[in-house]
């Protein structure tokens, strides 16, 4: 079988970076993108950078961004996130993620952001899509919660995390979506879940240790196990926690194929999603027709958009 690659494209990168020429999409595709940041404690700096980062993807023609876990806050202490954290429709971060989607007529999906809990002293891991009207139109909250101990590297999320329980997909002018969160990626099963997936993301905080590991690896196996468009925006740096996280945002193509990448600091990963290419992928090697092995389902989500209502003619 020959199959045609999707051309690769251009990066932006560091600070004042110019975002390069690149060629335009073509027809029938669609451009996204995959904000990598390195973000700190303070949340208004965080959204100052995430907006300088929006801006460049909006530049270079990106219609669709993800960006990465608490991209919002990475923070010295658990208390802090609780701190921030926001009732569901409310605050600063979520006024934000409206704004800018809402500004660009872009669907942004902020890659995770602390939402209130049902205790005190947690939070929910809480992916929120907004669509091109600022209009919230879907929201996840991460189910698989990260542990790690090697000795000198110790991370153990339950205790600031409330996992969710519901597997959420959106349907979109780009085709389905499916949503999850960093460690999320290691549970396959979680994947097979989502009914009929086009584009699945995973916006990420890796671990240094883990990430250069492994991460590279299961996104690949993601997108070629379900033949989908995975884009997996990440946090990549040093944090003024002493946290080192691991980059390497991609976006990965249904066939394992890197589209693009960006190793480490801000910055924007950029390509073209062809619904053509992945349905002759699909026709060509029909692998999601021959499962006969079901895993046990939790709920599942199916988001559709509602339309806007039309307003009536005014009587005067």
């Amino acid at each position: 079988m020959t199959t045609k690659k999707p051309a690769k494209t251009s990066v932006a990168r560091s600070k004042g970076a110019q975002v390069k020429k690149t060629t335009a999409p073509q027809a029938g595709t669609v451009r996204v993108a995959a904000i990598q940041m390195a973000s700190g404690p303070s949340v208004p700096a965080n959204l100052a950078e995430t907006e300088r980062l929006i801006e460049l993807a909006v530049e270079a023609g990106a219609r669709l961004i993800v960006l990465p876990e608490f991209f919002c806050i990475m923070a010295m202490k658990d208390s802090y996130v609780v701190k921030a954290r926001e009732a569901e429709g409310h605050g600063p971060i979520q006024a934000f993620l409206s704004r800018m989607a809402k500004k660009h007529k872009i669907w942004l999906i902020g890659g995770s952001v602390p939402l209130e809990a049902s205790v005190a002293n947690k939070v929910r891991n809480s992916c929120l899509v907004y669509d091109e009207r600022g209009k919230q139109v879907a929201r996840y909250d991460k189910i698989h919660l990260f542990g790690l101990d090697l000795g000198n590297e110790r991370y153990q999320e339950a205790k600031l995390i409330e996992p969710g329980d519901k597997v959420v997909v959106i349907n979109s002018p780009f085709g389905r979506i499916g949503l999850s969160i960093c460690y999320d990626l290691r549970f396959p099963e979680l994947y097979r879940a989502m009914p009929d997936v086009d584009i699945i993301v995973v916006p990420s905080a890796f671990t240094a240790t883990t990430g250069r590991a492994h991460f590279e690896t299961l996104i690949r196996a993601r997108a070629i196990e379900n033949l989908a468009y995975v884009i997996a925006p990440a946090q990549g740096g040093y944090h003024l926690s002493g946290r080192e996280t691991n980059g390497d945002s991609m976006i990965v193509d249904p066939w394992g194929v890197v589209l693009d990448r960006l190793p480490r600091g801000s910055g924007i990963v950029i390509a073209n999603i062809n619904p053509a290419y992945q349905t002759s992928l699909r026709k060509s090697l029909p692998a999601l027709q021959h499962r006969f092995i079901t895993c046990q389902q939790i709920e599942v989500e199916v988001v559709e958009r509602r339309a806007v209502a039309k307003r009536e003619p005014s009587s005067k």
